[in-house]
């Protein structure tokens, strides 16, 4: 026979205080936990949005990333002979692009942050029409012009429209912005591949990596076979979305690891906080469990009664937890992408499945609180307590 969950909560209402404290202890924990996972999910979203299921990024052999990567203007017009490539009104859909670090000072701040500006060719947005213009137009092709995404705008100085700035050997027009809905470009500087070249003293006829627009997603393994086949080419070619992916590993991992870590320290002070209002529940109820036995009620429901009882405070902590981070969804902020060594522009990005994660994790710290204190009830010397009475 079991006793029935009214007597826990009537019991839990009598020791408001104790419960109290427990509660915001579990709240505190469930809190930071999911901010922190919050925060891990929101990088890795951002930089993996920015691939596109029918794109491709090309790079030289054994490239980590587009930093680390060569090819050379023959290897690129080899890239866009492939028949697999989509082919516009202006010819194949390929933007050959070039990359570097700038440090531009921050808003708000008294120091500068790493901006990526890329390099790249007029047919950009035809090949990422994941990025639209909002604002002013597109850079003219062989100018000194450039366009900056609506986070780098919102991050640094200096890159509002029809501003000059300073990068490299040369000063360039801010003359639009653009919108990339969330993803890594969002927080980059786009300007004409050629130009950024001379201002950093590159061979025009040189870039880091080719993004590919296919004729369709499922084309990659015969794009890729292409390629391989290929005796003048030593590239290598990657879906979009599985280069960013890869990209946003590190911070995302360092994130949830560090996040974790806090979160299993925190969940130890409260953890310790449910043994101790437990406890005190144990200790103050001794002649109500007495009686309880006497009536007939078995250890083992004594020990599922205040195991049930802690798992309610843990609920009721893990809910209250879950709604105060719900604030923070959303809300932008930025790191240092250590893959690519530049500043990133992202939300923190709260998820049912994030949500459910906190609860779980709620509820496992009132089952490691509430078991012990509930062996001990289950253990209690009913004879002597009730000769006490």
């Amino acid at each position: 026979m079991a006793i029935p969950v009214t007597y826990n909560l009537r019991s839990a209402k009598e020791r408001w205080s104790s419960s109290v404290v427990a509660v915001l202890g579990i709240a505190g924990t469930v809190g930071v936990f999911v901010a922190m996972l919050a925060l891990a999910r929101g990088f890795h979203a951002t930089v993996t949005s920015s691939g596109l299921p029918q794109n491709a990024i090309v790079q030289r052999s054994g490239a980590d990333n587009e930093m680390t990567s060569v090819l050379l203007v023959d290897d690129v017009r080899i890239v866009e002979d492939a028949p697999q490539v989509a082919r516009g009104a202006s010819g194949p859909l390929v933007s050959p692009e070039v990359v570097v670090i700038a440090a531009l000072p921050m808003r708000g701040t008294d120091s500068d942050a790493n901006v990526q500006i890329r390099g790249v060719s007029p047919r950009v947005l035809e090949v990422r029409d994941n990025v639209k213009m909002v604002e002013g137009r597109f850079l003219t092709p062989g100018l000194a012009e450039a366009v900056v995404g609506k986070g780098a705008q919102n991050a640094y100085v200096g890159l509002d429209l029809g501003a000059t700035v300073r990068i490299g050997a040369g000063t360039w027009t801010i003359v639009g912005v653009f919108d990339g809905k969330g993803t890594a470009f969002d927080s980059e500087v786009w300007a004409d591949a050629g130009i950024l070249n001379g201002f950093y003293q590159r061979p025009p006829s040189v870039f880091q990596s080719a993004t590919v627009r296919l004729r369709s997603a499922d084309d990659f393994p015969a794009f890729e076979a292409t390629l391989k086949g290929d005796p003048r080419l030593t590239v290598q070619a990657l879906r979009e979305p599985a280069y960013y992916a890869k990209q946003s590993e590190m911070v995302t991992t360092l994130i949830t690891v560090l996040g974790s870590l806090i979160a299993v320290v925190m969940g130890l002070g409260a953890v310790f906080g449910a043994l101790n209002t437990m406890y005190s529940a144990v200790s103050e109820r001794s002649r109500e469990i007495a009686v309880l036995r006497a009536i007939g009620f078995g250890g083992g429901a004594i020990v599922l009664s205040f195991f049930v009882e802690s798992l309610i405070i843990a609920f009721v902590g893990g809910l209250v937890g879950c709604v105060a981070a719900l604030p923070v969804n959303g809300l932008t902020t930025g790191t240092i992408n250590w893959q690519t060594f530049s500043h990133l522009a992202f939300a923190f990005r709260i998820t049912p499945d994030l949500m459910a994660l906190g609860m779980v994790f709620a509820l496992l710290m009132g089952a490691v609180g509430g078991l012990p204190p509930a062996i001990r009830a289950a253990r209690a010397n009913v004879a002597h307590t009730l000769r006490a009475l």
